[in-house]
């Protein structure tokens, strides 16, 4: 038992030393690079244009990274043990379809303008909510939550709503088309430090009362019948973590857009290394899908610049191909 626990530590020591590589990473490369011994002299002269661009571009689009990667691969894990399917993710639920078809609908008919700046997360946010609370009650059996349902369900809404978002956009002005597609491809491009601030505290409060729940989420390993048995509430387990799984994803998929494959590879292939406990599977997960968002962006801003793709290009193209090699090789 000791030795598991200090592998647990050693490991996660070495992902924290990952995620502080990457960040110091990305605050060095861009339209202007900057070495270690730069970064030190340009934090040290706040007057100067290279602060600016460190503190306003570059630092809060990292804190943003980190925050949408940790959010979406813990979300990732946590539907994965409700469901005890390794295949679901954040999305399959049609979180993403929702918050889609609510952005396309206030940017066709220019809500976005006529009612400020915010009005985009906000509508990103209500839809996915609504998509979720209208999975939530299909699935309620008559005493309780048939979470085989519920995922159907989930798939069948994103469809529904990905083909409303087609429609809209098939019938808008090309400047709107552009626009819904920029959304939904993804972008850690919000400089706005109260949505930066939003999803970074719903990210960590999502893993602090995850932790909570970490034995009950061991004990549906084996499934809900037996985990009754050791004195779990399933039901109220399943409806809070449902819960959080949601708002994370909920808050991610508003600020930053829809950033496919981080709930689904980086939880596989924590697994892979440290097991299916979900005690170091949590944390594990977090910083693993914070270090996997942070070097995409870094990989989406310097590939073909001074210009930039779309994040969600970037992780569904590296997270599609490690997908493939993972059960190729398992």
């Amino acid at each position: 038992m000791r030795n598991k626990q200090l592998k647990w530590v050693s490991f996660v020591i070495v992902l924290l030393l990952l995620l502080a590589g990457s960040i110091l990473f990305a605050l060095m490369v861009g339209e202007i690079h900057f070495s270690v011994q730069e970064l030190l002299t340009v934090f040290g002269d706040k007057n100067g244009i290279e602060y600016t661009i460190l503190s306003r571009i570059r630092l809060p689009r990292i804190m943003l990274g980190v925050a949408v990667g940790g959010a979406l691969s813990l979300a990732g894990v946590l539907l994965q043990g409700i469901y005890r399917n390794p295949l679901v993710e954040p999305y399959t639920l049609g979180i993403s379809g929702g918050a889609s078809l609510s952005v396309a609908i206030t940017i066709v008919f220019g809500l976005n303008i006529s009612l400020g700046a915010y009005m985009l997360p906000a509508a990103g946010f209500v839809g996915s909510i609504v998509t979720v609370f209208i999975v939530y009650i299909l699935s309620m059996g008559k005493y309780s939550i048939d979470i085989n349902k519920m995922l159907l369900l989930g798939v069948m809404v994103s469809f529904i709503a990905s083909s409303a978002m087609m429609f809209l956009m098939s019938t808008t002005t090309n400047e709107n088309l552009q626009s819904i597609i920029f959304w939904v491809m993804g972008s850690l491009a919000e400089t706005d430090v109260i949505l930066i601030r939003i999803v970074f505290y719903v990210a960590i409060a999502g893993l602090l009362i995850s932790y909570l729940f970490a034995n009950p989420l061991n004990a549906l390993r084996l499934g809900e019948g037996n985990a009754k048995h050791l004195g779990i509430n399933t039901g109220i387990t399943i409806r809070i973590l449902f819960v959080i799984a949601s708002l994370m994803t909920g808050v991610s998929v508003a600020v930053a857009g829809v950033i496919g494959f981080v709930g689904l590879v980086i939880p596989h292939l924590t697994r892979m290394v440290v097991g299916s406990d979900f005690r170091i599977l949590l944390i594990s997960s977090f910083l693993g899908g914070s270090i996997f968002v942070v070097l995409c962006d870094i990989i989406a801003r310097l590939i073909i610049a001074p210009n930039e793709l779309p994040i969600g290009v970037i992780t569904g193209m590296i997270g599609g191909l490690v997908f493939i090699v993972v059960l190729g090789r398992k």
